[in-house]
């Protein structure tokens, strides 16, 4: 009997011992779960995934997959190629959203024979097959994708996205078929824009045989994707919108918002259950889709509902610490590369050359990061893209680059308003065609629709190997009605012609900045009383003048000014010395006893210096300063001198007016009518602080001052430092001055500025308010 016992107790221990020995090894064996992190799109609303990251560096919980749509996929795949939550959340606060979002390529990177016509429309649409195209999204994400493509430059040696530190997947739409499109190797910054190219706002993807957009369409939140590549363990951020109510679908914006999301609304609360924690950020995010600008409040409330799931995460940093976990951390790349091959895609013929010449690309030879982006900026800057994208190559070990490019319609159709107190509002109508009379040649036909009309024809044309020659040839004409000032005063109004036929050729000293050239142009200007002399005679008795000259001249400009409008960098300078060869003047009375004049005038030289430049003193707020002169020299004979000090009225330089960008020999001079004083010599300095008060919204106190002469030049530097105050005298050198604040809004309609300026000696406060960009010859 003891004996069985003793057995039974044997046998009972060996088993204890077995099944222990069994446990420990199972334990042993035990696999670490794979964690996937999925993150939604939500636009701007993206940004809240942010404090997911930092939590989970800092409980050192490094996820096995990572599956992303839209802005889950920007952030998401940056993550992936191992940037830092922390790092992901400086890119965010330090993003110029403004650039970033606004699509359009910054001045300072538009070609030095472009900026005299860039951004000068309201709208531009192609024209083709006789139709007008309106385009087939709202927004250029040019400046966002380049942004993507560089913060991308570790992944470049990785083909399939397993291979990055940790495996990512970005969720996509094919909205030909209707499918789900997950991509999982390629170029990752073509798989993010794919996933983040809703349709409408961005334009879509091409991708094998057709095209990808945002992947929220059908999945915005896809937990699914991550259960179906074999996830044991989920965490999900989601910053979707809940399903709208009967009360909130109040708007068309709602309804359509709803309707593009049905399937992916259907498919959310599924995919929901499937996160073992659920960051669900909806209830505390109080900013919409688009708003970006509010970036730094958005990780702010993202940080709700990641610390409600505190405890949870904690919970599995414990339970992954006996596991190895990936090594996260952005892979050691070298910054310069050396290209085997360039391929240049969808480019015409026509535009290759110069698109190969302003890139500066060559093979074999060792680049930076930066030198690429700056070249992919100088081909954008010939304007004759929508938007071009560069991708790394891979091909038999060996490794290139691949541009590709979607140009403009050879033909666009564009148009602006414009309104301002001087000439009253207007419709600009513009044509232009690219090389259709040659290529690399660019065709203007410009009309502005108004009460007082003008027109501006334009041919231009690169050649030269480099591209960086350029010849221009321009007519310019407008019938104007124009208040004559005599002493300050409007004493009468005239009809104004003016017409201009301008020839230069010029050469890029840099592609994006200077260019010096020479000219030779012919202007013609006329001058008749708006009533008819013979019903009311005017003070002057005018009945009408005519001058006319014929110019050879060489001028110089350099400009890396940031923008058209409201710059808040750079510096732009503009020389020119002119030499007039033969002028006619005509001028008739109403008086018979004052003879007419119809001789011809003196000749004369003329020079102008002009400076400008905008210093960053904070990121919103920017100085001015500027200074411009302009002197005439006339020939020295004697008789007829008189016919140019007092009637060579089409040849002098004009200050007065705020109108931006005015036609050449015309310089604002706030406070002043526009032309208002005609001189033959001035010297003129400003001053000013542009203050960016709210996003597009500006406010520019300034300080004018200049000095003034009506004669010759040795008369005018002999005083030019003792000009009395009395700029309304026309017998000498005289003082002017101007005081104001102009306030700005860069509107949907194009710049809005209104000014007020007090001028000295009228002892006057001033009033102007424009609206839009009137056109002028190029300058």
């Amino acid at each position: 009997m003891t004996k069985n016992i003793k057995s039974k107790n044997y046998l009972s221990f060996l088993g204890l011992f077995f099944c222990m020995a069994f446990l420990q090894l199972l334990f042993a064996q035990e696999k670490k779960p794979k964690v996937a992190l999925v993150l939604s799109g939500g636009g701007a609303k993206g940004v809240a995934h942010i404090r997911t990251l930092q939590v989970l560096d800092s409980l050192h919980i490094v996820p096995d997959l990572i599956v992303g749509n839209s802005m889950g996929s920007i952030v998401g795949g940056l993550y992936a190629m191992g940037y830092s939550g922390d790092s992901i959340a400086n890119l965010t606060k330090k993003a110029n959203w403004e650039k970033l979002l606004g699509g359009g390529v910054v001045l300072n990177k538009v070609g030095a024979e472009e900026k005299s016509e860039y951004n000068k429309y309201l709208i531009e649409l192609d024209f083709k097959e006789g139709k007008i195209s309106p385009g087939a999204y709202l927004l250029n994400d040019q400046n966002l994708r380049e942004f993507i493509a560089i913060l991308a430059v570790p992944s470049y040696g990785i083909e399939q996205f397993d291979d990055l530190p940790i495996p990512f997947r970005a969720v996509t739409t094919d909205i030909i078929n209707g499918k789900e499109v997950v991509l999982d190797r390629g170029s990752l910054p073509l798989a993010i824009r794919a996933s983040m190219s809703i349709p409408g706002v961005f334009s879509p993807v091409r991708y094998k045989n057709t095209l990808l957009v945002d992947g929220g369409l059908l999945n915005n939140f896809p937990t699914d994707v991550a259960k179906n590549l074999g996830a044991d363990f989920i965490i999900g951020s989601d910053v979707g919108d809940q399903i709208q109510t009967i009360e909130s679908l109040n708007s068309i914006s709602s309804l359509l918002f709803q309707g593009s999301m049905m399937n992916s609304n259907t498919k959310r609360p599924a995919n929901r259950k499937l996160c073992n924690i659920l960051i669900d950020h909806a209830p505390y995010l109080t900013y919409s889709t688009a708003d970006f600008f509010k970036a730094s409040e958005i990780y702010e409330e993202g940080k709700i509902a990641t610390d409600e799931n505190i405890e949870a995460l904690v919970a599995l940093s414990k339970r992954l610490k006996k596991f190895k976990q990936r090594k996260h951390e952005l892979p050691v790349v070298k910054n310069e590369f050396v290209f085997d091959t360039i391929v240049y895609q969808n480019i015409s013929k026509s535009n290759l050359a110069l698109v190969k010449a302003r890139t500066g690309l060559r093979a074999h030879i060792e680049y930076t990061t930066n030198e690429i982006e700056n070249g992919l900026g100088r081909a954008m800057g010939t304007t004759i893209f929508k938007d071009i994208e560069f991708a790394p190559l891979r091909r038999d070990g060996k490794l290139g680059l691949v541009l590709k490019g979607v140009e403009k319609s050879k033909h666009q159709i564009k148009g602006s308003l414009h309104f301002d107190g001087y000439r009253g509002a207007g419709l600009i109508a513009n044509y232009t065609g690219r090389n259709i009379l040659g290529d690399a040649s660019r065709a203007l036909i410009t009309l502005d629709i108004a009460e007082q009309p003008k027109v501006r024809l334009q041919y231009q044309k690169n050649f030269g190997g480099d591209r960086d020659w350029w010849w221009r040839t321009e007519m310019f004409g407008q019938l104007l009605e124009q208040k004559l000032f005599i002493e300050g005063k409007n004493v009468d109004r005239v009809k104004f012609h003016y017409f201009e036929f301008d020839n230069q050729v010029n050469r890029n000293i840099s592609a994006l900045k200077s260019f010096v050239g020479l000219g030779v142009k012919y202007d013609y200007s006329k001058l008749k009383p708006t009533i008819d002399p013979n019903l009311n005679n005017n003070i002057l008795s005018l009945k009408q003048y005519n001058f006319s000259t014929y110019e050879v001249y060489a001028h110089f400009k350099f400009s890396n000014l940031n923008d058209v409008l409201y710059p808040s960098s750079g510096v732009e300078i503009k020389s020119s010395l002119s030499r007039s060869l033969h002028n006619n003047l005509q001028v008739s009375y109403i008086d018979p006893n004052i003879p007419d004049i119809d001789v011809a005038a003196k000749n004369y030289t003329k020079l102008s210096l002009g400076f400008m430049g905008r210093i960053p003193f904070s990121e919103k707020t920017t100085g001015i300063l500027g200074l411009k002169s302009g002197f005439i020299f006339k020939d020295n004979v004697q008789e007829n001198d008189y016919l140019f000090s007092t009637f060579g009225y089409g040849a002098k330089y004009f200050l007065g007016g705020n109108i931006i960008d005015p036609r050449n020999d015309n310089y604002t001079f706030p406070g002043l009518s526009e032309s208002e004083l005609a001189v033959s010599q001035f010297i003129k300095v400003d001053v000013g602080l542009q203050i960016k008060t709210i996003r597009n919204l500006y406010l520019t106190p300034h300080i004018d001052v200049a000095s003034v002469g009506y004669g010759n030049f040795n008369d005018y530097f002999g005083e030019v430092l003792s000009a009395n105050g009395k700029w309304e005298h026309y017998n000498a050198p005289s003082y002017l001055a101007s005081f104001g604040t102009t306030v700005s809004y860069k509107s949907l309609l194009g710049p809005v500025n209104f000014d007020v300026s007090w001028v000295n000696s009228t002892e006057n406060v001033r009033f102007f308010i424009g609206i839009g960009l009137p056109i002028n010859p190029s300058n």
